[in-house]
């Protein structure tokens, strides 16, 4: 495993290792609940963005568009408070988000899936191994990231489901790069669930 890092990261350019060290960064700000974080991960999407279309993996470079998009809208809601605050509160996850999650994914991952395969020859590019799962995990990741943006707590937990799907994914593909960078991410959201929910907590005490 660490031979495979090692090997791996001298084989990153420098735009892939600061995509790379900005991604983990800006998790990491998410979890202690600094606003920073969102314009840390709007360059490591943006990088990303320029790093998959050159690679001609256009479905990765179209789910980090959205993350783009996602990324800027996060960091617009956290810049907006009330003048009694400091940040924007902690909020648990109401009944309605719940349904709009659950509709979005029972909806939207058959229709990817299904465009993967079928766009794959006209966009000239490799479809994923496991289209309706990687589908899944797309739709999952987005949705957890709106959430974040709205400051839900229970986005953490959606992170430590689907990353943990993404460990499985890249360990069969062999690709324990990935699959390691992943734990890393599992951990941080572990730690971001008991840091926002302590928040939360404190909120609800004032």
């Amino acid at each position: 495993m660490l031979h495979s890092l090692a090997t791996y990261w001298h084989q990153l350019s420098w735009l892939e290792i600061i995509a790379v060290i900005t991604g983990l960064l800006c998790v990491y700000l998410a979890a202690v609940n600094n606003i920073w974080n969102w314009p840390i991960a709007i360059i490591s999407t943006v990088i990303t963005v320029y790093v998959m279309a050159t690679r001609a993996l256009y479905a990765d470079m179209l789910q980090y568009t959205y993350l783009t998009g996602i990324n800027i809208y996060g960091w617009y809601v956290w810049s907006h408070k009330s003048n009694a605050e400091d940040k924007r509160p902690v909020i648990s996850i109401s009944r309605k988000q719940i349904l709009w999650t659950l509709g979005a994914v029972i909806f939207i991952t058959p229709a990817l899936g299904f465009a993967l395969i079928t766009f794959a020859d006209k966009l000239h590019y490799q479809p994923p191994a496991f289209p309706y799962l990687d589908s899944f995990c797309t739709v999952v990741s987005l949705a957890a990231q709106i959430l974040m943006a709205r400051k839900v707590l229970e986005n953490w937990l959606i992170w430590v489901f689907v990353d943990i799907i993404y460990v499985i994914i890249y360990s069969i593909k062999d690709l324990e790069v990935y699959a390691f960078m992943f734990v890393i991410y599992i951990i941080i959201a572990v730690i971001g669930y008991f840091d926002w929910r302590k928040v939360l907590r404190t909120q609800l005490q004032s």
